[in-house]
């Protein structure tokens, strides 16, 4: 499993993306693919990271027609994926980028499963707020099973947040739209009733898939739920926006920067030391 896992982290850190496990390893299962996810976890707060919040995937059925799966998966948000909003997203430090917008949920107590509810979940929401994820895979062509999405931190690599903090008494969380733009002009629409019903509910799943782990959902994280349109791809010079209904809208831009592919490819040098 370590070797597979530090094998995503070159991957990452290079911009040279791999082939796939489960073309691999058919054998592989999805307990397989979440040990690989943990140990390239391990590796990222040994290099230094910190764990900031966590994400569930493929919760809409967009996205699961997208992807070819028919189940959510779960993966960890690390500190360096955080990008503030303003600031231009270097496209030279990913591989194949994909973006995607999620109302996340930031908490203000833990969450701990099983047994875990959609009550449980809105009492211990500190506040909602607009959020893009940029998903991207290390594994060549986005030739990925649910495998290898997992085994590559259900295919993560940064999030930006926006427009202003929400409570929960002051939307509906299953009536949130959205609606996305490239440059202006509107790709995709939705709705976040279209995550499990409820965004809550993914929450709420997460939670109770955690504890077979022995892992909860702490006080402080941030935790997206999950897409509630298909991921659209992403070039140098896209300016990509999401504007949510209540909760206000987020933006980022991607530059073409060969430096910061410099630094992360520097950075993982020490992959596995």
């Amino acid at each position: 499993m370590f070797q597979l896992a530090e094998e995503l982290y070159v991957a990452e850190t290079s911009g040279v993306p791999g082939i796939s496990i489960s073309e691999r390893h058919p054998e592989a299962t999805i307990g397989d693919a979440y040990a690989i996810q943990a140990a390239g976890t391990k590796l990222r707060v040994q290099a230094g990271e910190s764990v900031r919040g966590r994400k569930v995937g493929l919760t809409a059925k967009v996205m699961q027609v997208q992807f070819g799966v028919d189940t959510p998966d779960f993966g960890v948000l690390l500190g360096s994926m955080f990008h503030p909003e303003g600031t231009p997203l270097s496209s030279s430090a990913l591989i194949a980028p994909r973006v995607e917008p999620e109302v996340s949920f930031v908490l203000n107590r833990s969450l701990r499963g099983p047994g875990v509810t959609v009550t449980d979940v809105l009492a211990a929401t500190a506040f909602v707020v607009p959020s893009l994820e940029v998903i991207d895979s290390r594994i060549r062509d986005w030739q990925i099973t649910i495998v290898d999405t997992i085994a590559d931190n259900a295919s993560s690599a940064r999030v930006v947040v926006g427009g202003t903090p929400t409570r929960l008494v002051d939307i509906d969380i299953r009536a949130v739209g959205v609606v996305l733009r490239r440059n202006g002009s509107i790709v995709e629409t939705g709705a976040s009733g279209a995550v499990l019903g409820n965004p809550a509910n993914a929450v709420a799943w997460l939670a109770n898939t955690l504890a077979a782990y022995g892992v909860q959902l702490e006080a402080g994280e941030l935790v997206m739920p999950g897409t509630c349109t298909r991921a659209i791809n992403v070039t140098p010079g896209d300016t990509i926006r999401a504007q949510f209904d209540g909760l206000g809208d987020v933006t980022v831009g991607f530059v073409d920067d060969t430096s910061d592919r410099q630094v992360l490819a520097s950075a993982g040098s020490g992959a596995g030391r």
